[in-house]
């Protein structure tokens, strides 16, 4: 692990963490033919529901939990037809995915208190799309001090909710919005 000091603006303040490892991850090889996206589902029934984790299934799109959270109560949020780029988003699906950002935020906050948000999607694999040809937002609350020595030193996350308590927590209050469809 090499530090390099100096940077735009902050002078000598500035740090750069040189994380080679991430170099596998970031050349990691397409899932093979025939894998299934985890977005891509035809009807979703209700026996389902929990185990893919989705919370809301509206026409245009749906809201699940990350099997793999940064935090506690990270949601995915995406268009229900398969769909790559945003500019092939209609209308209609972006409505939607930004009326369950909305409400995705509000619901974290009434539920588990944030002190903040990260809010975004990675487009395409080379800027970090785990999931490069189904697009996709990532909700992560944000909580002052949630981040530690974990995930450089030991590669992993403390998350301090599991995903079982996160879904009984979230899934009756997005049940609550309007329109689903299975």
């Amino acid at each position: 692990m090499m530090e390099q000091r100096g940077g735009p603006g902050d002078g000598a303040r500035w740090r750069q963490l040189w994380a080679p490892w991430r170099s596998a991850y970031v050349r990691s090889a397409p899932r093979p033919p025939g894998a299934r996206c985890i977005f891509c589902f035809g009807a979703i029934k209700e026996s389902s529901r929990r185990r893919r984790l989705v919370l809301y299934a509206g026409a245009e799109a749906v809201v699940m939990l990350n099997r793999y959270p940064y935090n506690n109560g990270h949601l995915l949020i995406a268009p229900r037809r398969h769909v790559a780029e945003l500019q092939e988003l209609s209308a209609a699906e972006a409505g939607a995915i930004n009326a369950l950002m909305r409400e995705a935020v509000r619901i974290l906050k009434q539920t588990i208190a944030p002190h903040g948000f990260n809010l975004g999607a990675n487009l395409g694999r080379v800027a970090g799309a785990g999931i490069a040809d189904h697009l996709h937002w990532h909700v992560v609350p944000r909580w002052n001090g949630d981040t530690n020595f974990m995930p450089v030193i030991a590669q992993t996350r403390v998350v301090s909710e599991h995903l079982e308590a996160s879904f009984e927590l979230l899934e009756p209050l997005f049940r609550q919005l309007q329109s689903p469809v299975s």
